[in-house]
């Protein structure tokens, strides 16, 4: 992985406009840039959506297998609704200016089965800084079933993605309990990327294994322990509510960058970039359905995804006000604001670009980038 790549200096003049127009947003409203009175009521509904059906079900109510695997569903919504909307901002953030309270906040990912020094650095340093970069966007690496960039290998069973990747998508936060959390630890440390987090790998891996064992724990074991359930049931429980939960992730994270229209930018032998990154995130970032207000609010505003990933330090509940100012700007400034009208038009995208990265390249991806 090259973490020496170099943006284009220079061409500093539209996001320099840009941040002196969103700065004057907040100023002349007197609005704060983190979280309002609607981020905290939805924080408190997306843990309610996920804790009441789990006590619920613990607590013996619902006696019904059929019955308790629908609240399994109604968990796999709030362990998304927690990703999307609670955990994201606070990782980043901008939650709170109160960096406690975004550490509190943060670490509800390690809650629901993931582990937050992990997902700073795949999604903070690596997805925000390098978006759309081969071999450093860890979010668009090479995974095997899928071809997610032009410059990954090309595999037969890649002619068919466009129709299994679908299914893949659901196993996404089941591979991060099990396995990806555990191997990305070992790698970011022997990278040294968690010493620019400023914490050790001791620390963390008694972290991840400490809450690993609770995780599993109260989710897995205690019900087996309270409830008259087999272990396989109540492993279809957990498989199901985790299911739910990567597919809805997958499907909103993956529209806003492998998405028809977007771009791939590589750089030179040099390891230069062709442009600095404010106009590199308008070049590989994408919008999607921002009329479906319903659909903003459950997935954190992360349908304004270019707003996201220009102003990653500013709270979501704001990007639908930035919105027409960043795309004002990179039109005056003759630059790209890509957008889809619907989630649908954008999963629809989504699905020709995958089968376009399915067919065989004319020449091998290594070749493609030299």
């Amino acid at each position: 992985m090259n973490l020496n790549l170099k943006f284009a200096p220079g061409k500093a003049d539209f996001f320099s406009t840009l941040s002196q127009r969103v700065n004057s947003y907040f100023k002349n409203n007197s609005i704060a840039r983190t979280a309002n009175i609607e981020m905290v009521v939805k924080t408190v509904f997306m843990f309610s959506l996920y804790l009441i059906p789990y006590f619920i079900i613990i607590s013996g109510v619902v006696t019904n297998l059929w019955g308790m695997l629908g609240l399994c569903c109604v968990m796999g919504l709030g362990v998304a609704g927690i990703g999307l909307s609670v955990m994201h901002d606070a990782n980043h953030g901008s939650y709170s200016n109160k960096e406690w309270v975004n550490n509190l906040l943060g670490i509800s990912l390690n809650i629901i089965g993931g582990h937050a020094i992990n997902w700073k650095v795949q999604h903070n340093v690596l997805h925000h800084t390098y978006t759309n970069v081969h071999d450093v966007d860890e979010d668009i690496s090479p995974r095997g079933v899928l071809r997610m960039a032009p410059g990954s290998d090309w595999k037969p069973m890649h002619r068919y993605q466009h129709l299994y990747a679908w299914f893949f998508y659901g196993l996404l936060t089941l591979v991060w309990v099990v396995n990806k959390d555990f191997s990305r630890l070992v790698k970011y440390n022997r990278e040294g990327l968690l010493k620019k987090q400023k914490t050790t790998a001791q620390r963390e891996w008694l972290f991840l294994i400490t809450s690993k064992v609770l995780y599993i724990s109260y989710t897995f074991i205690l019900p087996m322990v309270l409830l008259p359930v087999t272990w396989w049931q109540a492993l279809i429980g957990f498989f199901v509510m985790h299911y739910i939960a990567g597919f809805i992730l997958a499907i909103i994270f993956q529209p806003a960058h492998v998405i028809e229209g977007t771009e791939y930018p590589v750089a030179d032998g040099n390891g230069n970039l062709e442009n600095n990154w404010a106009i590199h995130q308008l070049h590989t970032t994408t919008n999607f359905g921002h009329k479906n207000k319903l659909l903003s609010w459950y997935v954190g505003g992360l349908n304004y995804q270019v707003e996201h990933h220009l102003f990653p330090n500013v709270c979501h509940v704001h990007y639908r006000k930035l919105a027409p100012i960043v795309e004002q700007t990179a039109k005056e400034f003759g630059l790209p604001y890509k957008s889809k009208e619907t989630f649908l038009e954008a999963v629809v995208a989504h699905g020709k670009l995958m089968k376009e990265l399915g067919i065989k390249p004319v020449i091998a991806p290594s070749m493609a980038l030299a």
